[in-house]
């Protein structure tokens, strides 16, 4: 087993270090969830913690943890009777994002259930993390199943494995820890509420404190054990404080002024139900803890508000996590403070970690860290490593810095961007035929989960028994096997898997007009606006968005399709507008886009959004006639299957109806600007499969 990178020699990251030891301290307060961009130290940090962890008392040969003290009285490995127990390390067992359900909740033995009538039961992931650390890393990227197992693990502290009548249970208490880049797309909001505390992570711009992320990473994989022995005596001290702080936790207290301060903390930032209540008050009660007092205070408070409630204030997909400091100060002066009595001055900050370590510029684990680094102290750092100050900003409109066209905008110069207007609430936007494509709540398909539509043998491992058809394939056999007795004589030919219908995620690709006919502010704000629609309902349905914006000579693409709405929804607010319409080189983008994606995820179906008023006024770089090259760059697309809606933004007493022209080419539906705050874009975007004929037909002969 390779030596595990030390927790103490992580460089700065300080809140995180907290969090993780804060729920060794005391497990109730429910797991940590770690946001950050990559390569800063998340994992490194979290499967560190397990070597932290006081060891854990276990029935000797239960593969379900059972404590000795207290037994699992429906453990599958029971009934335990009394006798001595056995110490065992706690476990830190890892969810791998493409693990199958069975790897995480455990596998029955089907053939033997059907023909024994024996409960032979595998234990899963869940059983191993019991009374320890599931971490799962890219946590929002796990599939809504495993997501939904996880849940109900969490909520009731036992996982159920039930399979065609035959049923096993066992605890399943642990602590959830998970890792996430939030540009890949949000966790799902009842998951989001299950993580007692966020941390914000981010790599220091501090030069001196990546220097010394670099050297330690360095000297610990040139010498892991080495490396490791050099920290030892920092992990020591860090262990021996931890299981002091839980036993001193059952002697804390709350008090009623704490308790006030907490209550009006949740009421003032308005955060859904009571569990930040409850998270907040075993987090305070378990700093004091870490602080060696007996009392909780108001820093107590304030510190579990700045950790507990940030990821339960978001009210949709777009609203960034964070608490406002200077109203949360506000809120705590109303209650004045509980002062300690027999305990010393506490410090005005909790300590994340030991003093000083073996190396570095301070020696302490606030210096830097393996894969990142956090804020650094103040006076760590040299006076010449300060980046140095930007030049302000002109405004836009100063005489300082005039607005010039661009060499790409013929047209005209580009004008700065407008704010979406109020997004509203659509209906369920789908993909014609029968796809295959990953889980979600979109389109139609087969998937692992759903109602059942009939039986197949299964490809590779059986998962979802058809009971009837494993039956009704191994009955005209019993006699000729030689059964005697009352269970079936069952052969692995005769396993029937269910074949399941579902919904799945698709590719939305929006394709935005952004050009100078499109520049009306009124008009663009509503644009944006219904298009943030559609974002929110794509985050809702476990959608993948691209976005490809055209103006002025050529396309881009603004965001290559990702689970990210809100990255979407950032570049969407700040797009420019200006220049002439190459409509053509947009589909043309967009086929590229999608021919890309084919080949890197070929079962996820997409739907392309067109925003435009139809106009084309430029080829770009291809060259010839504008209004030519669109046609023929709409027909590839429907050629091809794609399933397209088109919103006409085209305004004004007279309109060309080159927009609905373009949506017949496209094989899809059209909607006026106009409509665009009603449920008819939404509807008419439903009825893709009525307008899209050949491509539909097309799509179900592929998933056929």
């Amino acid at each position: 087993m390779s030596t595990p990178y030390p927790f103490t020699a992580v460089v700065g990251q300080t809140d995180l270090r907290l969090a993780l030891l804060l729920n060794a301290v005391s497990p109730a307060v429910g797991g940590v969830l770690v946001r950050g961009e990559k390569g800063t130290a998340k994992s490194t940090a979290v499967r560190a913690l397990s070597a932290l962890l006081p060891q854990v008392e276990v029935v000797p040969g239960c593969r379900f943890s059972c404590a000795p003290a207290a037994p699992d009285p429906d453990c599958p490995d029971g009934p335990h009777g009394a006798g001595p127990g056995g110490a065992r390390p706690a476990r830190m067992v890892e969810l791998p994002v493409g693990a199958s359900e069975d790897r995480l909740v455990g596998a029955l033995d089907i053939e033997r259930a059907l023909a024994e009538g024996v409960k032979a039961f595998e234990p899963g992931l869940l059983a191993d993390a019991h009374r320890g650390i599931l971490y799962v890393d890219e946590v929002n990227l796990l599939h809504d199943h495993l997501i939904d197992l996880l849940l109900d693990a969490a909520a009731m502290g036992a996982s159920y494995v039930e399979r065609e009548g035959v049923s096993v249970r066992h605890a399943a208490r642990f602590l959830l820890v998970g890792t996430m880049n939030p540009e890949e797309g949000e966790l799902r909001p009842q998951l989001l509420d299950r993580f007692g505390l966020t941390v914000e992570v981010a790599a220091s711009r501090e030069p001196a404190q990546r220097v010394e992320v670099v050297r330690r990473r360095l000297a610990y994989e040139d010498d892991p054990a080495g490396f490791a022995a050099r920290w030892s005596g920092d992990e020591s001290e860090v262990r021996a404080r931890v299981v002091a702080a839980r036993a001193l936790l059952p002697r804390v207290r709350l008090g009623d002024t704490a308790l006030l301060q907490i209550a009006a903390t949740c009421a003032g930032f308005e955060v859904d139900g009571m569990r930040a209540d409850i998270v907040m008050a075993r987090t305070a009660t378990a700093l004091a803890a870490w602080a060696g007092r007996t009392v909780v205070l108001k820093e107590d408070v304030r510190q579990a508000a700045l950790l507990a409630l940030p990821h339960r204030r978001r009210r949709n997909p777009f609203d960034a996590p964070g608490l406002d400091e200077d109203k949360l100060d506000e809120i705590l002066d109303r209650f004045p403070g509980e002062e300690p009595e027999d305990d010393p001055e506490p410090d005005p900050e909790p300590d994340p970690g030991p003093g000083p370590g073996p190396e570095g510029p301070e020696g302490g684990p606030d210096d830097g860290g393996p894969d990142g680094g956090g804020v650094p102290p103040q006076g760590s750092g040299p006076q010449d490593a300060q980046p140095p100050a930007e030049p302000a900003e002109a405004p836009a409109h100063s005489p300082e810095a005039p607005r010039q066209p661009s060499a790409q905008e013929p047209g005209g110069p580009e004008q700065a961007a407008v704010g979406a207007g109020e997004p509203f609430r659509t209906r369920m936007l789908s993909v014609p035929g029968l796809g295959e494509g990953a889980a979600g709540r979109r389109s139609r398909a087969r998937t692992a989960h759903g109602r059942t539509t009939g039986a197949q043998r299964p490809r590779g491992q059986l998962t979802k028994l058809h009971l009837a058809a494993t039956v009704h394939a191994a009955a005209p056999y019993q006699k000729a096997r030689g059964r005697a007795g009352r269970g079936l004589v069952i052969r692995k030919d005769d396993l029937r898997q269910a074949t399941r219908e579902g919904r799945e995620g698709n590719l939305v690709l929006f394709v935005v007009d952004a050009s100078g006919s499109m520049a009306a502010r009124q008009r663009m704000s509503a644009v944006k606006g219904a298009v943030l629609s559609l974002l929110l309902d794509a985050y809702q349905r476990r959608d993948k968005v691209g976005l490809v914006t055209f103006r002025g000579a050529a396309a881009e693409l603004a965001l290559p399709p990702t689970s990210s709405v809100d990255a979407a929804a950032a570049r969407l607010e700040k797009l420019p507008t200006g220049g002439r319409t190459p409509l053509g080189p947009g589909l043309l983008k967009a086929h590229e886009v999608l021919r890309i994606e084919r080949l890197r995820d070929p079962s996820r179906r997409p739907l392309l959004v067109v925003v435009t008023d139809g106009r084309a006024t430029s080829a770009g770089a291809v060259g010839g006639d504008p209004r030519e090259l669109t046609a023929r760059s709409a027909r590839l697309l429907a050629s091809e299957g794609v399933a397209s809606v088109v919103v006409d933004c085209e305004s004004g007493p007279v309109r060309l109806g080159l927009a609905g022209a373009l949506a017949a080419d496209l094989g899809g539906p059209a909607v006026t600007l106009d409509g665009l705050r009603a449920d008819s874009l939404a509807g008419l975007v439903k009825d893709v499969r009525t307008a899209v004929t050949t491509p539909a037909s097309h799509t179900n002969r592929r998933a056929a």
